[in-house]
């Protein structure tokens, strides 16, 4: 698990949590998106979710078979990036979508969202 969690904080938060900020945030803040930007991050994440797709082959979850830490920290920044573009990244893998589709309905991700 503490191995996922380190994926997570330095390969998959970094370029989504840019991506979230060019795509969501800065139209908040009436600023322009930068599209080399997101281009740049979408790279990056699609080389991260490559390899989760890898893994969620072999497991249910990031971590095993056990819905863990791994998984819960990664839902804010994904459920942001549900409504942009870059949620193709997520659709266009079947398992990374399926993983993103059941750790975003239960109950734990349901109250870190409000």
């Amino acid at each position: 698990m503490s191995i996922g969690m380190e994926v997570e904080a330095h390969q998959f938060d970094p370029a989504a949590s840019k991506l979230a900020w060019e795509q969501l945030f800065k139209h908040i803040y009436g600023l322009t998106t930068d599209q080399a930007v997101v281009a740049e991050q979408e790279a990056k994440l699609a080389k991260v979710l490559d390899v989760y797709e890898a893994r969620l082959k072999e497991f249910k979850y990031l971590a095993g078979e056990t819905f863990t830490l791994t998984d819960l920290h990664h839902i804010p920044v994904i459920q942001y990036l549900l409504g942009t573009p870059t949620k193709k990244l997520f659709t266009e893998r079947p398992r990374v979508n399926e993983w993103v589709a059941e750790i975003t309905k239960r109950p734990a991700s349901q109250k870190i969202l409000q």
